[in-house]
């Protein structure tokens, strides 16, 4: 007679069985291959620098073709670099608010109020150069400060926010002028360090301006302090996604209001720049200073979403912009088709960037 095997050891023994012919390969993926579009999407989104650079080049190339040495000529590069200088160091201001995904319309209404302010008091009220500029300085981060005050206390949309203070500055700048401009031999005569940056240095054929040093100073400290400081990770983590910078303990509003504060001392070191590129100090001076500022940043890849680009980006956005309007200049063609080709530059510079952004979609 056949021994009966009980339940409990006839289910071991089917378990085991079962193991052992089961399929031991574990889950997997079919791999999915990337088309050549895709790749360079991701390329372009790992380095958002990398777009402007190649248009730059590109442009340096076409316009060089078309005019030949003129355009290569050691005078009209380092004008250049001179055209750009204000509105490149603006650029750099305005590059900080636009990676914490918001916007300042202000920038250029800060930077000519405290010119005003530093020649007011260096050149009427006697007050010593450096301190008036001084004064510019802690004037410019307290303009800063008051806009991020709004944005971070009052909740007020950056846009709306920078708007409003756009039209206090300057009237706060005509009234303090009272709509009138300081004089280049005034300024000569009794404050001759705020045209500092309107001198030139010879590197062999080449006369480049101390402002035009400032400038490229001023983007590399501030790509220094966005990528190797742990206040510039907080700042792209803000851009990115401000809930979830909270959520991981960063103090979002300390951060914002940081940044516009910094914003604004920029500003006020492109006043003392801007006091020497132009020679004399006007209230009405780079009047479209705001939206030049933002044409270089956002044709520099900087997201207008924030949390994504470099600040070198606009540097190259800001060098770009010169490029294309000398170019353009020397080819002899009219100003208004200039504007035309800057406009057009603006347009597919913000359609990359959304099909960039795709990527992290």
């Amino acid at each position: 007679m056949s021994e009966t095997i009980p339940p409990t050891r006839r289910s071991a023994q089917d378990f085991e069985t079962a193991v052992d012919s089961a399929d031991r390969r574990v889950a997997a993926f079919d791999p999915h291959r990337r088309g050549p579009v895709e790749k360079l999407q991701h390329v372009l989104h790992s380095n958002p620098t990398l777009v402007p650079v190649i248009v730059l080049l590109g442009a340096v190339a076409v316009f060089g073709v078309v005019s030949g040495s003129k355009f290569f000529s050691a005078f009209n590069l380092t004008l250049i670099m001179q055209q750009v200088s204000i509105i490149g160091i603006l650029a750099a201001a305005q590059s900080l608010i636009v990676l914490t995904a918001g916007i300042d319309l202000s920038v250029a209404a800060i930077m000519v109020l405290m010119s005003v302010i530093a020649g007011n008091l260096a050149v009427y009220s006697g007050v010593p150069a450096f301190l008036a500029l001084i004064i510019a300085f802690v004037g410019g981060t307290a303009a800063g400060m008051f806009n991020g005050f709004l944005v971070t206390r009052v909740k007020l949309p950056p846009f709306i926010t920078t708007l409003g203070t756009w039209s206090i500055f300057y009237a706060l700048n005509l009234w303090l002028s009272g709509a009138q401009s300081i004089r280049s031999q005034d300024i000569d005569s009794a404050a001759p360090l705020l045209k500092v940056f309107g001198e030139t240095i010879a590197i062999g054929p080449a006369r480049i301006t101390y402002g035009s040093i400032l400038m490229v100073l001023v983007f590399l400290v501030l790509w220094y302090m966005l990528n190797r400081t742990a206040w510039g990770r907080h700042v792209y983590a803000v851009g990115d996604d401000a809930e979830a910078a909270e959520l991981a303990g960063i103090r979002t509003g300390r951060t914002l209001m940081s940044v516009y504060a910094l914003a604004g001392f920029v500003c006020g070191i492109a006043a003392w720049a801007s006091i020497g590129r132009v020679g004399s100090i006007s209230p009405q001076a780079f009047y479209e200073g705001n939206l030049q500022s933002i044409t270089a940043v956002v044709i520099g890849g900087i997201s207008l979403f924030g949390g994504r680009g470099s600040i070198l980006g606009a540097l190259f956005g800001a060098l770009i912009v010169g490029v294309f309007q000398s170019g353009l200049r020397l080819a002899g063609v009219d100003v208004l088709w200039q504007v035309f080709a800057i406009g057009w530059l603006i347009i597919i510079a913000v359609a990359i960037d959304q099909w960039i952004r795709k990527v992290s979609a």
